[in-house]
């Protein structure tokens, strides 16, 4: 699992690059993410367009990158497939996250 970290004007964008986010690379992805967003910046959206499977480690560990920015930067979603997607809406965290259909969208929201 890799994840790129990309500047969109006032937004971050990580990309992973995997079709899996479980409890196998969990908590690499969280030391991943933190190296990549670190304790300031801009908000950030995470392209989640290549991940397929999402367990729920994996959530635990989308959260996780929710919590490590803070409440001063939000977090938002963008590119679910349709299996990551029921995940985020069973689990009621469509109404956390903002959920974006691609990452120019999420770019546009801001």
């Amino acid at each position: 699992m890799k994840l790129h970290y990309t500047r969109h004007g006032d937004l971050g964008v990580v990309l992973v690059e995997a079709d899996r986010v479980d409890a196998s690379v969990a908590i690499r992805f969280k030391d991943e993410f933190r190296t990549l967003v670190g304790e300031s910046g801009p908000n950030t959206a995470l392209d989640m367009s290549q991940v397929t499977f999402l367990d729920s480690s994996g959530l635990g560990a989308v959260v996780a990158a929710k919590k490590l920015l803070g409440q001063d930067r939000e977090l938002g979603l963008a590119g679910l497939q349709p299996a990551v997607d029921k995940v985020m809406t069973l689990t009621r965290m469509n109404t956390v996250f903002a959920i974006h259909e691609t990452v120019q969208t999420a770019v546009a929201a801001g």
